[in-house]
């Protein structure tokens, strides 16, 4: 990247699951879209590759950043570029940041080293980072991200591969994200599940199995123009997800405000816990969006798939 080449940016976006977390981690499939809020990186000319860390980052954060960014680096070849990151997403509550970040800052890096971007690439980039940032995640955060496109993702069991296949719809997709408390810490979640799950094995295996089958389910409701049906399917998710105690009250009033809302269906997104993101699907979202604001809720609505209006 030449000294007198204009600044570059690339956006990551934040994701959501629609059907299907938890259970994708063993094997089954999970549908997740792509939010219009996310991760912006912004690029200048520079000695060596280098990312300027966000002022708010504890010690721990920044350590984490600066290892992953390290890994995108090398996996790009190092342009000389300074990397700088804007955000738009809610942080730490379920809605992909890390993901969002990871594929802003791969984009920006393959565009500083005369590579194009495409959504394999900034993939393969972005995976390198957000296993720094989480150990063995499922991969659907970043799979998402990448292709901008509404994905059924499924990781082979016992391994960190998977693959997502786009789902296309007919129809638009509108969700309205709204925040619920204090999101539990992720690790802690997983872990108190991992626990239920090898205690009673069978009886978590069945749900898992019953998630993924809802998820599938739901791809094909959506590949119809059928949002009844998706909504119906994002109802039996949650109380699948309760059923594995991964849902709390914060979280289960915020899902019946959204239907009392007109939501179609409305579920916990992400991890759960004590609280964190709450999804609802909506024919036309602005009035729920204007009602809960009203209310002091933290909320917005985007677009995951379908055709848009110009």
């Amino acid at each position: 990247m030449a000294s007198s080449s204009p600044p570059l940016s690339a956006f990551g976006a934040g994701k959501v699951i629609l059907l299907g977390e938890h259970s994708v981690v063993y094997g089954h499939p999970a549908l997740a879209g792509p939010l219009s809020q996310g991760v912006t990186a912004r690029g200048v000319p520079a000695k060596q590759c280098q990312l300027a860390l966000p002022p708010h980052l504890s010690r721990p954060q920044r350590a984490q950043l600066t290892a992953a960014f390290a890994r995108a680096a090398e996996a790009t070849g190092s342009p000389p570029v300074k990397v700088s990151l804007e955000a738009d997403l809610p942080l730490a509550v379920g809605l992909g940041s890390s993901a969002a970040l990871s594929v802003a800052c791969a984009r920006l890096l393959l565009k500083a080293s005369g590579k194009e971007p495409t959504p394999k690439d900034a993939a393969r980039v972005a995976w390198a980072m957000e296993q720094e940032f989480h150990g063995t995640p499922s991969g659907v955060d970043h799979t998402t991200s990448a292709e901008e496109q509404l994905v059924l993702y499924r990781r082979k069991p016992g391994t960190t591969v998977g693959k997502g296949r786009v789902v296309d719809s007919q129809k638009p997709l509108h969700v309205v994200v709204a925040l619920a408390g204090e999101r539990s810490p992720t690790k802690a979640t997983v872990g108190a599940l991992r626990e239920r799950q090898a205690r009673w094995s069978g009886r978590y295996t069945r749900l898992f199995t019953e998630i993924g089958r809802v998820a599938s389910e739901g791809a094909k409701a959506v590949e119809a123009g059928d949002l009844e049906a998706l909504g119906d399917a994002m109802n039996v998710n949650q109380g699948l997800l309760a059923a594995l105690g991964l849902s709390s009250p914060p979280l289960e009033e915020m899902v019946y405000r959204l239907r009392e809302l007109g939501a179609l269906g409305a579920k916990l997104t992400g991890a759960g816990g004590d609280g964190g993101a709450v999804i609802g699907l909506f024919l036309e979202p602005g009035p729920a969006v204007k009602q809960l604001t009203r209310l002091g809720v933290r909320c917005f609505s985007s677009q995951l798939a379908g055709p848009r209006a110009v």
